[in-house]
């Protein structure tokens, strides 16, 4: 996996930033960094001007790059879903059982994340945190109309439609394959959150992860043996 991943780059969309951080040193330090400051500090305390002082730069060299911290967390949590669809591909392209191949998609998209040393200026952990506490903040705005129309939420959607697919594939009746898929990648991040914060109101804990929890309910749903 880590030489696949060494081959590719995680396209994000153009119209995100005002130039591709991934194309200069600079461009990956204030992408590293963000990360790092972001999960420290918190999005609403977080700026460029703290971020300039981090890396060492002026604040005016960031806005080279983004045009404010709202499309700074668009293009992290496009990264992230990136990120989720490459190791689906690679997880389930070989698995010619449907239901095997809906099972592992759902462990990608639901498991702990770990540190990928394939991408080194990208803290994994310290992003899947942000998603997990951060990734609404990216459409829940005024604007999300718009940027919807624009692509900015593309590969999340994109994400959404290949788990929805792996759905109809193995229960074709099924007649809700989209609203599954989506609940399933929306619902484990607030499973993550909540076992973490709200413990009363879940059942997931250090014993039951969100991805057993999901692995239960889309089998029980779509009617899948549990010898798979």
């Amino acid at each position: 996996m880590k030489q696949f991943f060494h081959d590719i780059k995680i396209s994000v969309n153009e119209k995100i930033y005002v130039k591709d951080p991934e194309s200069t040193e600079l461009g990956q330090r204030i992408v590293e960094n963000a990360i790092l400051l972001i999960h420290e500090i918190g999005f609403e305390n977080f700026t460029f001007r703290k971020l300039g002082t981090k890396i060492k730069s002026n604040e005016s060299s960031i806005y080279r790059y983004f045009e404010n911290k709202h499309k700074l967390l668009v293009y992290l949590t496009s990264w992230y879903w990136g990120w989720k669809e490459y190791q689906l591909i690679f997880a389930t392209h070989s698995l010619t059982d449907p239901n095997k191949r809906l099972l592992s998609a759902i462990e990608v998209v639901t498991k702990t994340v770990q540190e990928d040393a394939s991408f080194s200026h990208i803290n994994e952990v310290a992003l899947n945190q942000i998603i997990i506490n951060e990734s609404s903040k990216s459409y829940l705005t005024k604007e999300v109309d718009t940027e919807n129309r624009e692509g900015y939420f593309l590969v999340y959607k994109r994400l959404v439609k290949r788990l929805k697919e792996m759905i109809a594939e193995v229960n074709p009746d099924y007649p809700y394959p989209g609203s599954l898929a989506s609940m399933i990648i929306d619902g484990s991040l607030h499973q993550h959150f909540i076992k973490d914060h709200f413990t009363s109101i879940t059942d997931c804990n250090e014993k039951v992860s969100p991805t057993i929890y999901f692995h239960d309910l889309v089998m029980r749903i779509l009617k899948i043996e549990e010898n798979v």
